[in-house]
């Protein structure tokens, strides 16, 4: 199959396209054939070697993190899937590669793909879909009448968490820029703030939940419209001890996660407010959930543009400007 192939860590290393073996497909797995896959910063973000010591790929390999296909062959153990079905899945860490013309991907990981989306839609779903609903419903517990900042609502995870926060009864903000306030208003957004223009922690107050996308300045900035016993949810860092815990990290990077995260957590315990970083999980279970919300018409995906499989580093490099709206997608069949 052809697939596209890390050979080396670096901001400015290529994906190769390359021609290697089928994957094998063991008695709990599915191989698919990939028809569209997602491309997310964090692909980006690993091809440059950010997420080694946490994540420590061994190149060769073959990125990508979700997609959308056909099922073609199933494990012996496989009850839930058969051949032919249409699928979507964020393949689990260190089983990534939907870069690829095909995928083994763990039955647990895989749903049954939204029917009345295309195969470019689904693809755009699993990562930010899994990631919101991580935040917002297991980490945040987020309720009917509670007040949520989403930032970077146009971007792909906060065109999925404002519809989703909408859905669970919040009042959303949001931030974006001009060109993208009539976006985020039709997602559900309630107040929008033109981050060119106004300072965001000026404006909101009394905040219950605060999903952090941004740097380490705006994250400071976040504790700001937090009310006591807010939650501050980041997933771009820092990682904090419970993180390093349930992912069984080992001792030294334990103390490197805790000295990474002291700051906010001091900052976060003297404010009465919580802090927790989410590196989303592959999850069949919460996808199916997401499915039913789509098939609803509760939640639409947001595609910026799809661009064919043999340019994907372009695909790449556009969603490294972060001016997309809502998803970019490789089409690979």
């Amino acid at each position: 199959m052809k697939a596209f192939i890390l050979t080396r860590y670096g901001k400015k290393a290529k994906l190769q396209l390359k021609q290697i073996a089928d994957p094998a497909v063991k008695e709990t797995e599915i191989l698919v054939q990939i028809h569209s896959a997602g491309v997310n910063l964090l692909d980006s973000k690993i091809r440059d070697g950010e997420f080694k010591m946490i994540l420590p790929y061994k190149t060769p390999f073959t990125l990508g993190h979700d997609m959308s296909g056909v099922v073609t062959k199933v494990g012996a153990r496989v009850t839930r899937f058969k051949a032919g079905d249409e699928v979507y899945a964020r393949p689990a860490d260190h089983r990534i590669g939907t870069f690829a013309e095909f995928i083994s991907v763990n039955e647990n990981d895989l749903a049954i793909k939204p029917k009345n989306l295309s195969m470019e839609e689904a693809a755009s779903i699993p990562l930010v879909g899994l990631t919101a609903w991580q935040a917002l419903v297991e980490k945040a517990n987020l309720k009917k009448g509670q007040k949520v900042f989403i930032q970077a609502g146009s971007g792909g995870v906060g065109t999925f968490a404002i519809q989703l926060a909408k859905h669970l009864g919040a009042t959303v903000a949001t931030t974006t820029s001009a060109s993208n306030i009539d976006l985020v208003k039709r997602l559900g957004a309630d107040i929008v703030i033109d981050y060119k223009k106004e300072n965001f922690e000026t404006t909101l107050k009394d905040y219950d939940v605060v999903l952090n996308s941004q740097d380490r300045i705006t994250l400071e900035k976040s504790l700001q419209v937090l009310k006591p016993g807010g939650k501050l949810i980041s997933i771009s860092g820092p990682p904090d001890p419970d993180f390093a815990k349930q992912t069984g990290l080992s001792w030294f990077m334990k103390l490197i996660v805790r000295l990474l995260s002291y700051r906010i957590r001091k900052k976060t315990t003297r404010l009465k407010v919580g802090y927790s970083f989410l590196f989303m999980r592959a999850s069949g279970d919460q996808l199916r959930e997401i499915t039913s919300l789509i098939d609803s018409g509760i939640i639409r995906p947001v595609v910026d543009k799809v661009f064919q499989f043999e340019t994907t580093n372009e695909a790449m490099a556009y969603v490294e400007k972060g001016h997309a709206k809502g998803k970019v997608v490789v089409k690979v069949k």
